[in-house]
């Protein structure tokens, strides 16, 4: 008996024992040195996929041998494992790793902004312990299958090519999820069921997607949730607002949901942001929005809401920005905006607003720094009395019928940072108290009937960096100290570094792009990716000089990121040589000075500049073209044409392998001869027609049109008297012997005839004026810029 106990007990320890030598040999088989295997696996599978510009994990394992002390990677407080990996921003391209699971104890891993791309490996789903995953600003795509990850406490995988549905991973891993963003994919379907298992979500961002249907009814429980710039439609169910609504931040905006805004919306009583801009909205705005006290910012824009304003929003004291642009409100602007005093921003652009603003006492809103009533039919002359608003940052007025000349009272405004008075009737000469205006990034006065010349007071504008004047009656010179605007905006982008950001909505949207809108690429993508947070983006570093534009560097294939400028004085009466001061723009990239009637030669400071564009057509600049042009590295637009350049033409051009536009047609006196291979070998004949003396090997230039006899008519812009000596010159060269002998040929045969025939010959050639090619809207060397 006591013998078989004994067994018995010997048999327990031995299986204790052996429990014990299982399980250090598991632990030891899970050791920082295996974590370590993985890290240098993970290392060189990085590098063989980014065989240059390397991130800092190339630097593993080269300084010291200990992981824990590597960049971009956590250990356990016992820095026995590996729980993290972050190598955001890493310039990492390529596919994701295929082997993170055998890291077991890997709780956080971030490869967000680089360029990976494919699908997630099957892989990561059984990395069980991952609480967080952030794969956002990559490449990705495939359906979304993360079916494994249960433990995931904030899932980020926004700004990708995610396509399908959720269903695939909603709701199997809401057990512990708290924050989601889905943003900016292409996800489809449904999302009105498989939330409602996600008990601690609070944060839920679906954004810029292609889902449909209806809303999911159960987001009132969460603090923030944002389904804007999808497909999602149907009516806002009252119920979808319980007595215990947490939201914080709501957005529906750019969907197609329909009919009222319940009144019990009014039960969110912590509700800071509501956007229900872009829907078709009907009805009147809710009155019970004036009880949620902590609302900051109304975007009601884009809907069809009733032209009523609830006085209940007046004592909203919280309220910044109000937006309730495009709702078709018409008539004379309704009073009640004159005592929004708490606002800091109003935007009523897209409506139907009449009449004058004097008597609106908008002008009262002492506190406002943006004002925005573009594209409505105001009328009458601009209020002097704007100029009270003295914390006014941007003024946006653009797109109406105002009339007369522009307050001088507004170069009082000195924080002023962007004025947009395009597209009116204004007529007078440009205020040289605008040169008071130190802050000033945009000066937006195109399209008018502005007359005088352009104060040279503009260059005290040390932070101005985009100007357009174009399409006005300007005349005189360009003034040389125009070239020292924008010299220095980095107190105005540092002023604004400090400042809190304001909460943008897609109205924003359409003024950034308005206020960019060039003939050049890196503005140009906007428009074909613009979503209201890469919109954001932009805006924001725009306003803190913050570059995303790459930029050249004189004399340098080398390129970095700067915010460019941009001067835009083309479709005016401008006279006179450009001065050599332009050199002194180096903030600028884009420089448009066609349709005027500039004169002289063309600066060789010019090759100074980083630019990208430049056009300066339809003038009468004379002289050789400037070798130095062809410095700029990065010039992707040069139109010359319709000037009076001569000389031989310039081959280092061909050395411009960014150039995609070019034009120097209607330069007669330019000599020599177009490079056979080379960036300038990948135009066709249009970029050199007009040119008698011009030749090339890979097409026959045809002849030029025969110029008009003097008929009386006011010329074309960049025509002179003396050119039609020169092109009957050019054609004799030409044509001599031909047209000689069939001269003598008509004497000898039709004599009688001859007097008429030449008679009706040269009457042809004065009509000629009217159906000539010379015109202004050319398909290549025309065209005005806006």
């Amino acid at each position: 008996m006591l013998q078989g106990k004994a067994n018995t007990w010997c048999s327990t320890v031995v299986l204790m024992f052996l429990i014990l030598i299982t399980a250090f040999i598991t632990v030891s088989g899970n050791s920082l040195n295996t974590d370590k295997e993985i890290l240098l696996n993970l290392k060189s599978f990085l590098e063989n996929q980014n065989r240059v510009n390397r991130g800092r994990y190339s630097g593993w394992n080269r300084w010291t041998s200990n992981p824990c002390e590597w960049h971009g990677i956590m250990c356990s407080p016992d820095m026995e494992r590996v729980t993290g990996i972050n190598l955001s921003d890493s310039k990492i391209s390529g596919e994701m790793f295929n082997n993170f699971s055998a890291l077991t104890q890997l709780h956080h891993l971030d490869f967000s902004r680089n360029t990976l791309k494919g699908l997630i490996p099957d892989d990561l789903n059984r990395c069980h312990n991952l609480v967080y995953l952030n794969l956002s600003h990559n490449i990705l795509g495939g359906e979304l299958k993360l079916t494994g990850l249960t433990r995931l406490e904030k899932l980020d995988l926004s700004t990708n090519r995610f396509h399908g549905e959720v269903k695939f991973s909603f709701p199997a891993i809401c057990n512990r999820l708290v924050v989601a963003n889905l943003s900016m994919n292409n996800f489809i379907g449904r999302i009105d069921t498989f939330f409602d298992g996600c008990l601690n979500l609070i944060y839920l961002d679906l954004s810029s997607n292609k889902f449909a249907g209806n809303i999911w009814t159960g987001f009132s429980r969460l603090v923030v949730f944002s389904v804007s710039e999808n497909r999602v439609s149907g009516l806002i169910s009252a119920s979808s607002f319980s007595d215990n609504c947490n939201l914080k931040g709501l957005d529906l905006s750019v969907n197609m949901f329909h009919g009222e805004v319940p009144r019990e919306i009014s039960y969110c009583k912590k509700l800071v942001m509501l956007n229900l801009w872009g829907n078709k909205f009907s009805g009147p705005i809710p009155s019970e929005l004036g009880s949620i006290s902590t609302l900051e910012g109304l975007l009601l824009g884009n809907n069809e809401f009733s032209r009523v304003i609830p006085e209940s929003l007046l004592y909203l004291n919280n309220l910044a920005v109000l937006d309730l642009s495009y709702n078709n409100f018409g008539g004379r602007l309704q009073e009640i905006f004159g005592r929004f005093r708490q606002l800091k921003s109003l935007v009523l652009q897209g409506n139907s607003y009449i009449d004058g603003l004097s008597f609106s006492g908008i002008h009262k809103l002492t506190n406002i720094s943006r004002l925005d009533l573009s594209y409505n039919n105001f009328s009458g002359h601009l209020p002097a009395e704007f100029s009270e608003m003295v914390g006014l940052k941007f003024l946006i007025l653009a797109y109406n019928q105002f009339t007369g000349p522009i307050p001088p009272q507004y170069g009082d405004l000195s924080q002023l940072q962007a004025l947009d008075l395009s597209f009116n009737r204004l007529i007078g000469s440009i205020p040289p108290s605008f040169g008071n205006l130190r802050s000033l990034l945009w000066l937006m006065l195109a399209n008018n009937s502005l007359t005088g010349e352009i104060p040279g007071e503009l260059g005290n504008c040390s932070s101005l960096l985009w100007l357009n004047l174009a399409n006005n009656q300007l005349s005189r010179r360009f003034p040389p100290e125009l070239a020292n605007i924008g010299r220095n905006p980095t107190l105005t982008f540092e002023s604004n570094r400090r400042s809190n950001a304001m909460i943008a909505g897609p109205s924003d949207c359409l003024v950034t792009k308005r206020l960019l809108t060039m003939d050049y690429s890196p503005f140009g993508f906007i428009y074909t990716i613009l979503t209201r947070k890469i919109c954001k983006n932009v805006w924001d570093q725009l306003l803190q000089g913050y570059g995303f534009f790459q930029v050249c560097v004189k004399g340098s294939p080398v390129r970095k990121y700067r915010v460019s400028g941009y001067l835009q004085l083309s479709g005016n009466k401008l006279t006179g040589e450009v001065p050599s001061d332009i050199g002194k723009m180096q903030h600028f990239s884009v420089l448009h000075l066609s349709y005027n009637q500039f004169n002289g030669e063309l600066p060789v400071e010019i090759g100074n500049l980083p630019l990208v564009v430049l056009n300066i057509s339809w003038n009468k600049f004379s002289g050789q073209i400037p070798r130095e042009i062809g410095n700029l590295n990065c010039l992707q637009n040069l139109d010359l044409s319709h000037n009076n350049f001569s000389g031989i033409f310039p081959t280092n051009l061909n050395c411009l392998n960014e150039l995609s536009k070019f034009n120097i047609s209607f330069n007669p006196q330019i000599a020599g001869q177009i490079p056979n291979i080379g960036q300038l070998a990948t135009f066709e004949e249009e970029s050199y027609l007009g040119n008698p003396f011009l030749h090339s090997r890979l097409f026959k230039l045809q002849d030029p049109p025969v110029p008009p006899l003097n008929s009386g008519k006011e010329a074309l812009p960049g025509e002179e008297e003396s050119e039609d000596g020169f092109w009957w010159k050019a054609l004799l060269m030409e044509y001599g012997c031909g047209m000689a002998f069939g001269m003598v040929m008509l004497c000898i045969c039709v004599v009688k005839v001859q007097p008429k025939w030449v008679v009706n010959k040269v009457e042809g050639l004065h009509q000629l004026k009217a159906v000539r090619p010379w015109k202004k809207n050319g398909s290549r060397g025309g065209g005005r810029i806006i």
